[in-house]
């Protein structure tokens, strides 16, 4: 059986699951009466609503168990994951390093990217980074702490079309589907990823990997469509927007893999990604730390402020996250979606948990003109979901307390110099 057929008949089997709901999560999501809240949790079909909760515990030897608790999880209902996928990208990308052996290529060596075919743009300088170039190391920096795009699309480009797909599918997350950069280009433009170099200080070549093509066909007979319409440029399509060939991350698959980077030995083998001792190290701090504490790149702290990708402990008036409180975290936001995927520890009161969360803003049902609902529902949604689970895990009876000092990271403190702030990031 071919690499397409195996993966559709496996997609068969799990492609008529329905709606999940425990009563647990939503009795929990009736106590909070924030009006939007209240206003969401009683109309999820409209907003397109997904919650998974999962209650962290711990043995005596302090080894986790996991509980997930859901509401209205449907992998058959789309959504638009945006920049939760450069979380797998980040994953994939440490991993084919580590697979390609290459003597002197890490994640912090110097990359240089080239163009092969239309569409694709140059990059061989990167002047946020400390050494000047591009890396691995600095795209998962940039698209942990502010969602930088051009970061995601050039991990897009190292692992490749054929690579993110066939090794995702491989892992068991069998329903996700990566099919484009974070930019305009055609879906054959798309299948094309960019000659690439990796080289030492002196600009010595220590490895170059070829232009690649994706030549596996995509499974998109299951349509996708939303809303009513649509611009496209400056015209109005009357219409729903077509989702079925772009990127798809259900959130169940999205909550497995940040558990398999938090908790790699939770999940199946198979599942996981091959990641080092210091990949996973570097994975929990970029994943936490705030671009405040970060030198390269220098954010600017108030625009890029500590809450700014932690939608659940952000609203109009938290941009700090209550002390002692760190979220290991990867959000999306775009076409009225926002979606969160966290892990949350308080050393203080010795909590953790994990939650998962998408929904849809856009009541006026139009794709492309900018008009969602993020400020006015989908952020005070989300912090409100976010303090409602949190509340509860504070007052949540637990027979053994956690240790969670492998999670206490030294983190970086900004050093005052004068090299310009970044204000103004793609993303």
């Amino acid at each position: 059986m071919n690499y397409l057929a195996t993966v559709l008949s496996l997609l068969t089997v799990c492609s008529y699951a329905q709606p999940r709901t425990d009563r647990l999560l939503k009795d929990l999501l009736t106590t909070n009466k924030h009006p939007v809240f209240q206003e969401v949790i009683q109309h999820p079909e409209a907003y397109r609503l997904q919650i998974i909760y999962t209650q962290i515990d711990r043995d005596a030897n302090n080894k986790p168990s996991f509980k997930n608790y859901y509401f209205r999880v449907d992998s058959t209902e789309y959504f638009n994951p945006a920049s939760t996928v450069k979380l797998p990208l980040s994953l994939l990308s440490l991993e084919k390093l580590n697979r390609l052996k290459k003597p002197g290529v890490t994640k912090f060596t110097a990359m240089q990217f080239d163009s092969a075919y239309s569409g694709q743009t140059k990059e061989w300088h990167d002047n946020t980074a400390q050494t000047g170039y591009p890396s691995i190391a600095q795209f998962i920096r940039k698209a942990f702490l502010v969602s930088d795009n051009d970061a995601y699309s050039r991990m897009y480009e190292f692992v490749g079309q054929e690579g993110i797909n066939r090794n995702l599918h491989a892992k068991g997350y069998l329903d996700t589907r990566i099919t484009h950069r974070f930019v305009r280009m055609t879906s054959e433009e798309n299948r094309h990823t960019n000659p690439i170099r990796f080289i030492q200080a002196d600009g010595k070549l220590l490895y170059a990997q070829a232009a690649a093509y994706n030549k596996d066909p995509f499974d998109f007979s299951r349509v996708a469509k939303i809303g009513k319409g649509y611009y496209a440029k400056d015209s109005l399509i009357q219409e729903p927007f077509h989702f079925t060939e772009r990127n798809k991350l259900p959130l169940e698959s999205l909550q497995q893999i940040l558990q398999s980077v938090m908790f790699p030995l939770s999940v199946p083998k198979k599942q996981r990604f091959d990641l080092t001792p210091d990949d996973y190290a570097f994975l929990h701090q970029y994943l936490s730390q705030f671009p405040r504490e970060t030198n390269y790149p220098k954010y600017d702290a108030q625009q890029y402020y500590d809450s700014y990708v932690k939608f659940f402990f952000m609203d109009s008036l938290h941009h700090q996250l209550p002390q002692d409180v760190r979220v290991f975290n990867k959000v999306g936001w775009a076409y009225g979606f926002l979606t969160d995927a966290s892990y949350v520890v308080d050393f203080k009161h010795k909590v953790e948990y994990m939650l998962t969360a998408t929904l849809y803003t856009n009541s006026d049902g139009i794709l492309n003109d900018d008009k969602y609902e993020y400020e006015t529902v989908g952020h005070p949604f989300l912090y409100q979901l976010g303090q409602t689970i949190y509340q509860h895990e504070l007052n949540r009876k637990r027979t053994h307390v956690p240790n969670l000092n492998p999670f206490r990271i030294p983190y970086e403190k900004r050093t005052n110099d004068n090299r310009p702030i970044i204000k103004d990031v793609d993303n």
